[in-house]
């Protein structure tokens, strides 16, 4: 029986690309491999695989019965619902250790990089196996789109070190340039509906018993968002409605000025004031410096909503 690798639901770059990555290695080791996926592309991650000519992989929201390994999250929430019904083999991410829990032991690589790739790019390197020229492109890729090409505070020594690897493999001489051609892919959000954009890039966490959703979107110049803010808080609310949360918020990361506007729907807007540090008003508030979900802002929402 073959095993999965999926990563979590509404995928980004780091998690296509770490299916694929890590099945390719999985499979060089030996164990029959597929590369999964819980949901459908975004634009960037879409714009990465037809540009180094790779097939997404296969779509699966249900893994009963199956073996399982999984990339870039550890936490329920983003789980295959039925992954309590699956033989979740191993965890490979640079997050927190989520809530998942197993039966038996497990195989577990879980690293404080600024991507699941640099992970995979070290798995690589101790197995002693090659990367082929068009995986090392995409895994630079899932680098640089997680890094927010070495500007987010998640970024370290060995993500840079890992690009630098992954590039001469793939004969790609101007990294920053690369970044930047797919960061104006992500900033090309007309035509888009609202929900499209508020799940692009989102996940949902449990703080102290409560469900709360955090997206963020990634651009290089804000100015893309005027006029759509209404409309992009009216489906927020909407979305905390529909899936009984306490709260919502979306970042609107602006990565030349290095920055997000927090947009938020909640219960009680107060514990996002406290946990920041700021007034909302009308819904929004400018926080200079953030560009890190996972280190910036999901951190200190726990902390807040713990009280």
């Amino acid at each position: 029986m073959a095993m999965y690798i999926c990563g979590h639901i509404n995928p980004d770059s780091d998690s296509i690309v770490g299916a694929l990555s890590l099945s390719y290695l999985k499979n060089k080791l030996g164990t029959d491999s597929i590369a999964a996926r819980q949901g459908e592309l975004n634009p960037e991650t879409k714009f990465i695989l037809d540009k180094f000519d790779f097939k997404p992989p296969v779509l699966k929201t249900k893994f009963a019965g199956e073996d399982l390994f999984i990339v870039d999250y550890s936490d329920l929430a983003q789980a295959p619902k039925d992954i309590g019904e699956a033989n979740l083999k191993g965890i490979v991410d640079h997050h927190k250790l989520g809530d998942i829990t197993t039966p038996a032991p497990l195989e577990c690589c879980i690293r404080p990089v600024g991507c699941s790739n640099t992970v995979i790019k070290s798995l690589y390197d101790f197995h002693g196996i090659d990367i082929p020229k068009d995986m090392a492109s995409i895994m630079l890729c899932a680098i640089l789109s997680d890094t927010v090409i070495y500007k987010s505070p998640t970024c370290t020594q060995e993500d840079i070190k890992a690009t630098q690897e992954l590039a001469k493999i793939a004969e790609i001489k101007d990294i920053k340039a690369l970044g930047m051609e797919m960061f104006l892919v992500k900033s090309a959000i007309e035509g888009a509906s609202a929900r499209e954009l508020v799940t692009r890039d989102y996940k949902d966490f449990v703080m102290n018993g409560k469900k709360v959703g955090i997206g963020q979107l990634e651009v290089v110049d804000l100015k893309v968002f005027d006029g759509k803010r209404d409309m992009l808080l009216k489906d927020m609310k909407a979305l905390k409605d529909e899936g009984e949360r306490h709260s919502i918020i979306i970042l609107l990361t602006d990565i030349m000025n290095e920055g997000s506007e927090l947009l938020a729907i909640s219960d009680d807007e107060g514990i996002i004031e406290n946990a920041f540090g700021i007034k909302l008003k009308d819904h929004k508030a400018w926080l200079p410096g953030v560009l890190s979900r996972k280190k910036q802002v999901v951190p200190f929402l726990e902390k807040a909503f713990k009280g």
